[in-house]
């Protein structure tokens, strides 16, 4: 490495190459780190090549570095607004037993109870 980079340190890179896991982005001319696929954007990626393109310069935030193993763990997400989740009603949730009811006129009875009326089913 020909500069010292950090944990938690922004830096513009330049995507250098893409696969199915993520994308290796070029920090100086000699480092570079992989953007995971889960680092790319919040939601779901299925395809890294729908959000990154080789030679694109990106802004991203080193996660981690393992020295020993030379390797920089970089992210795109973290420099962006987290989404809100969208909150659920105020209603209470019915019980599974409400809900079982609400669907099946009968309501739940136990195979001893049905089992009779099989029977006299089968026989006519």
């Amino acid at each position: 490495m020909t500069k010292t980079f950090k944990v938690g340190d922004l830096v513009t890179g330049k995507v250098t190459g893409i696969q199915p896991y993520g994308a290796f982005v070029s920090l100086d001319e000699q480092t570079q780190g992989l953007v995971h696929i889960s680092e790319i954007t919040y939601g779901y990626v299925k395809e890294v090549g729908e959000f990154l393109t080789v030679g694109q310069e990106v802004e991203v935030k080193i996660l981690d570095i393992d020295g020993e193993a030379g390797k920089i763990s970089l992210s795109i997400r973290e420099l962006q607004e987290k989404p809100t989740t969208p909150k659920r009603d105020d209603k209470p949730r019915k019980s599974l037993q409400a809900r079982v009811d609400e669907h099946d006129e009968e309501g739940f009875n136990t195979l001893k109870e049905k089992l009779a009326g099989w029977i006299q089913q089968s026989i006519r």
